[in-house]
């Protein structure tokens, strides 16, 4: 039997020493594999994870567009003594755009020696806004997207998921707006520090006469009148994703769903019954014949009749029915006449 190797210390390896780096490899690509298998990869096919990608594409674009832009423009300074001229002086300038701190060296003209002359402004902080909002809308977007695909069960839990992406993505579209709208306005000021037109008039060598100076170079503007324009299409997206979120937290669906309030029924016509219990009195006289029954009391009832059909029309269906059921004066002295003749 052969003894297990020692090292250098006499102690013998644990069995876990003896892994090697491709099952390592393995593990790992086992455990990816389990996860990939468990992520539900249909849900960019509806708006909610589609629309979820796009912003992440369009936060990359503004704020990288933004963040890496580094812009330069020429100009040229002829003197009257050709020695001194310098007809190629290039300016350079980049994010964040703190241009205070950008110089260049101009010659004066009146020696060869130059004088740094410094650009204006200070636009760092709408830039800086701007490329911070990029930057946490991408790294929201991410976390977003792997919860859709991988825990979208607790995602739709007690509709906790939902309303919390519905509040940040109603946060986000209007940092969004704020943003774009100050960085737009930073961009304008930025485009007026750096026109070489502007900065000619800071060249103190340029204010005379005898000296000429002239723009050589534009800057490039493109990138960042795109990273504008992206900062705005992530408004519409963010802004746009708001319905359907809100179509993710139940709510609509517990409104539409949930029965109509049920009407109490409506209480039985009181002068209906008052009218049921008037006919009773002159069904059981009729029936009993009773003994005591005169002409004064006929008359009374008659007189009380009278008194009643002088009141108004009925006011309603249920009173008109009840006074066609009533009996009338003459039908009550038929009765009575018929009754008194077979009596004899």
């Amino acid at each position: 039997m052969v003894a297990p190797k020692t090292n250098t210390q006499g102690v013998a390896p644990k069995p876990n020493q003896w892994k090697s780096p491709l099952s390592d490899t393995r593990d790992l690509e086992k455990a990816v594999n389990t996860l990939v298998a468990r992520g539900r990869f249909g849900v960019l096919k509806v708006p909610l994870g589609f629309i979820k990608v796009l912003e992440w594409f369009f936060a990359i674009f503004a704020f990288s567009t933004c963040g890496s832009y580094s812009g330069m423009f020429k100009i040229a300074v002829e003197c009257k003594s050709w020695v001194q001229s310098d007809l190629s002086i290039e300016v350079e300038f980049e994010y964040p755009f703190r241009l205070h701190q950008e110089y260049f060296d101009a010659p004066t003209c009146k020696s060869e020696n130059k004088e740094p002359i410094f650009l204006v402004g200070d636009y760092s902080s709408s830039a800086e806004f701007f490329v911070t909002i990029g930057v946490f809308a991408f790294l929201y977007s991410t976390a977003a997207l792997s919860i859709y695909i991988f825990f979208f069960d607790k995602y739709m839990e007690n509709n906790k998921g939902p309303l919390i992406d519905l509040g940040v993505t109603g946060v986000f579209a209007f940092m969004w707006l704020v943003s774009s709208a100050a960085w737009a306005r930073g961009l304008s000021d930025v485009k007026t520090a750096t026109n070489p037109d502007e900065v000619i008039t800071m060249i103190p060598a340029c204010k005379e006469d005898e000296n000429r100076c002239r723009e050589v170079h534009d800057p490039v503007m493109s990138g960042l009148n795109t990273s504008v324009a992206f900062g705005f299409i992530n408004l519409v997206l963010w802004a746009g994703n708001l319905w359907f979120i809100y179509r993710e937290t139940g709510i609509i669906a517990d409104s539409v769903l949930a029965p109509p309030p049920q009407e109490k029924p409506a209480a039985p016509d009181a002068h209906v019954k008052q009218g049921a219990s008037e006919q009773e009195p002159y069904t059981s006289k009729q029936a009993g014949y009773p003994l005591d029954c005169s002409q004064e009391g006929y008359t009374q009832d008659m007189q009380y009749s009278q008194g009643s059909n002088q009141q108004g029309a009925p006011t309603s269906f249920s009173n008109h029915m009840k006074r066609r059921n009533k009996p009338t004066v003459s039908h009550l002295q038929s009765t009575h006449n018929a009754t008194l003749r077979g009596d004899r």
